[in-house]
């Protein structure tokens, strides 16, 4: 289990961010007792949600 600091430090992301978004349940994490603490799969999960696919390359169709 990993806590808000060490979670956004491997998230590249800042620790207040990370807070917000588990505070308001948008982002998967575990609360132990008052303490808010990240797993190895909730970490994966953010990163997963945040991974956009890319845009294919928009060419114009020449008749």
């Amino acid at each position: 289990m990993y806590t808000p600091a060490e979670a956004a430090a491997m998230l590249r992301v800042r620790e207040s961010w990370l807070r917000k978004k588990a505070s308001a349940r948008v982002i998967p994490c575990t609360f132990i007792g008052k303490h808010l603490r990240f797993s190895e799969h909730d970490v994966t999960a953010i990163i997963t949600a945040g991974a956009k696919q890319p845009l294919g390359r928009r060419g114009r169709v020449r008749p």
